[in-house]
């Protein structure tokens, strides 16, 4: 593992290079589940692809799209019907975008279809806890993959401490597959499992996160932790996203996974000019 303090190396994602600490990145989310916690859930590609241009546009560097809400309280879906949502939309949007597209998937099925289809990132919510073989499957295709710390199956007290765990083993399961080092991103995963209180704490301490040597993604946008401070519905948490993209900025975060691309760039690139960043 490289020294903390030491540049982090570049990371590739088809077309375009990822130089960490250079500037923030913004990963557009694309939801194509009907039960999506934050109300954009798109079923017609026609309807994605128009969306997924439009984020673009207005400064994506990278489109996520899932097709399994990760909402709590959410049930599973089949890989099949999974399959069925994302494909298609996949193999349109690598057709026509200039960006990379991210797969938000825990199956192993999945990933290995999408990234076949066009993907060129994986998002794996479970940190590698649920299907291993997405870590070969970066490894093999030669894909960066996101690993997030989710504490659904294990609430715990000292949240730092087993964020920081987690995202340990993941790193460590995925370098045993063969996922080079600047291939490896990591998200501590602000909701999964986590008190109003935790999730606060995660991103008031998100530097700390550094000491792992790897990009930091950071996703809050329109989450509960922003419902339950200020007493809104998701489609009203813009300005409660927008506090916690600049604060996870200016605590290291590397990349933001947000749902209102056209504001958190505007947020991003004016953190970003006051960190001294390009």
């Amino acid at each position: 593992m490289q020294n903390n303090n030491s540049p982090l190396a570049t990371t590739r994602c088809g077309n375009t290079e990822f130089r960490w600490g250079e500037r923030t990145y913004i990963m557009g989310v694309l939801n194509l589940s009907p039960d999506s916690f934050s109300g954009d859930g798109l079923s017609d590609t026609e309807a994605v692809a128009q969306k997924a241009n439009r984020f673009v546009r207005e400064g994506a560097d990278i489109i996520d799209i899932g097709g399994e809400s990760t909402r709590p309280g959410s049930q599973p879906i089949s890989t099949d019907e999974e399959l069925k949502r994302v494909i298609p939309a996949i193999e349109r949007l690598a057709a026509e975008l200039s960006v990379p597209i991210s797969i938000d998937t825990y199956k192993s099925a999945v990933a290995s279809r999408a990234v076949a289809a066009g993907a060129r990132m994986l998002n794996d919510i479970w940190g590698l806890k649920q299907d291993p073989k997405l870590a070969e499957i970066a490894a093999e295709a030669g894909v960066p993959i996101i690993l997030t710390s989710n504490q659904r199956d294990k609430p715990c007290n000292d949240i730092m401490a087993e964020v920081l765990t987690s995202l340990k083993r993941s790193i460590s399961l995925a370098r045993e597959a063969g996922v080079p080092e600047q291939n490896i991103i990591i998200d501590p995963g602000i909701g999964f499992g986590k008190s109003l209180k935790q999730n606060l704490e995660i991103i008031r301490r998100l530097a700390e996160l550094k000491s792992l040597s790897s990009p930091i993604l950071l996703g809050t946008s329109r989450k509960s932790v922003i419902g339950l401070v200020l007493d809104l519905p998701p489609d009203q948490r813009l300005e409660g996203t927008a506090a916690t993209v600049a604060i996870g900025i200016a605590n290291g975060a590397d990349i933001v996974r947000v749902h209102d691309v056209r504001e958190m760039m505007r947020v991003c690139r004016m953190s970003d000019a006051i960190l001294g960043r390009k």
